[in-house]
């Protein structure tokens, strides 16, 4: 269970390392833009206004098979919320996470607050993703060319839509994101460092010392070791599709 001191800073981000995986979310859906949109716009919430949530019944009614832009981006949206049930209570995310958090505490044995379990829960979602793109950086490049075929205007009228409220600054964040492109920094344990003390920052917490990057050395090897079980909720077809090097 989070301690409600600390639950806020699983919302919030910098470079939006926030909750699970963009690309894991987000990349088996290549051939719809707006789709793949809808499985990221639960996490840009969490960076551009945290009061803006889009629930699954708020979501569920504009999801249609007309293929429009609304109902794509709901379909993802719903998609984000399937995926992040599973994935939060699979044996394997809570065994990784688990063994990263007694890492993180044992390299700050001066922290006595919630960060560590905080560090064990995202850097393994964020490694995840990292060893994902690292198996064939080119798909990185077509996830991100995604987010050229949407409106990044049109994204964030559609989601004020489903939220019932306004979800102003959305369409900066987006432009933002296809254009900070931070997700390449997963695979290198300095700039993950970097990114995650812009995080640190950002929610008032202490920047991690230099010798944190020694743990997520050790977390790549820990993720990148049990990514078939980590993987193993979704299914078959997008388990694959996830694993194996895109064709080209």
């Amino acid at each position: 269970m989070v301690c409600k001191r600390y639950k806020p800073l699983f919302f919030q981000s910098i470079g939006g390392l926030a909750s699970m995986n963009y690309f894991a979310h987000g990349v088996r859906y290549l051939d719809r833009p707006w789709f793949a949109a809808g499985t990221a716009v639960p996490d840009w919430l969490s960076v551009v206004d945290r009061r803006v949530r889009v629930r699954s019944k708020l979501a569920r009614p504009y999801a249609n098979e007309s293929g429009s832009p609304l109902a794509e981006l709901a379909s993802g949206i719903l998609q984000h919320l399937a995926d992040d049930d599973w994935f939060h209570r699979a044996p394997a995310f809570l065994r990784v996470s688990e063994e990263l958090t007694r890492a993180f505490r044992a390299a700050l044995p001066d922290d006595e607050g919630f960060r560590p379990a905080f560090l064990g829960h995202i850097v393994t979602e964020i490694i995840l993703d990292g060893v994902l793109i690292s198996r064939d950086p080119d798909r990185l490049e077509k996830y991100y060319a995604l987010f050229e075929r949407v409106d990044p205007l049109l994204v964030e009228q559609s989601v004020s839509q489903i939220a019932g409220k306004s979800a102003e600054g959305l369409a900066w964040f987006v432009t933002a994101f296809r254009n900070e492109r931070f997700l390449a920094d997963y695979v290198e344990p300095a700039k993950l460092l970097r990114r995650l003390n812009q995080v640190m920052r950002r929610v008032k917490l202490d920047p991690l010392p230099p010798p944190i990057q020694g743990v997520l050395e050790f977390a790549w090897d820990v993720v990148e070791r049990n990514a078939a079980h980590l993987l193993s909720g979704f299914p078959p077809e997008d388990r694959a599709a996830l694993e194996a090097p895109l064709s080209r």
